[in-house]
């Protein structure tokens, strides 16, 4: 590692992500090699220490699950930390009609990223942070490590239709996700796991 450059650790809500592609009608896109993607957005004097993905785990639809699992590992296969909130099961009532209905919500996600976030700084584990998201939740935990961590930046990379001028407020830059960045930052089509076993993009991405 050269001590004379910046040092960036990525942290990227996957959720966010991933719905800001297939709001933009980018679903083609989801086969992404994102930590690819994060090293072309790198200054010259920066270089790319760790990028952790926060998500969940789907349990409610087999085939989005095996599609999901796929992807993590071939995520993984690339250096990606993954680091995993929980789904749970929510009960919906329509105040019309009275009709309830079960509808699984993401839970812990985003707690998670932001407390990697507050604690890698606090750690001294980078001098700056690309965060992707466009969630205005994680307002207060960018202010944070900017009153705290005056040393460090925040650079905030939003996800196709998730930007968001609070972020942009809080942050030291931002930038937009573009639709070319994301085709030119693609996994190959087939990749060998860990285990040996042959990992293919799935159909219908």
């Amino acid at each position: 590692m050269n001590n004379s450059k910046q040092r960036v650790i990525a942290y990227i809500d996957g959720s966010n992500l991933y719905f800001g592609m297939v709001d933009a009608g980018l679903k083609f896109c989801k086969w992404l090699d994102v930590k690819k993607l994060m090293v072309s957005f790198l200054d010259p004097n920066q270089e790319l220490v760790a990028v952790k993905f926060f998500t969940s785990r789907l349990t409610h639809n087999e085939e989005k699950e095996a599609r999901q699992s796929t992807y993590l590992s071939a995520l993984d296969l690339t250096g990606v930390d993954l680091i995993f909130g929980s789904y749970h099961n929510k009960t919906i009532e329509c105040y019309h009609c009275n009709h309830t209905w079960i509808t699984p919500t993401e839970k812990m996600t985003d707690v998670n990223l932001a407390t990697h976030l507050l604690m890698d700084a606090h750690l001294d584990a980078y001098d700056v942070a690309f965060v992707v998201t466009g969630d205005t939740d994680f307002t207060p935990c960018v202010e944070a490590v900017n009153e705290s961590f005056a040393e460090k930046s925040v650079v905030m990379l939003f996800p196709p239709f998730r930007e968001n001028d609070t972020l942009e407020e809080e942050a030291r830059s931002s930038q937009l996700i573009t639709k070319e960045k994301l085709i030119e930052c693609q996994l190959p089509m087939q990749m060998i796991g860990n285990d040996g076993i042959e990992l293919h993009k799935p159909a219908g991405w």
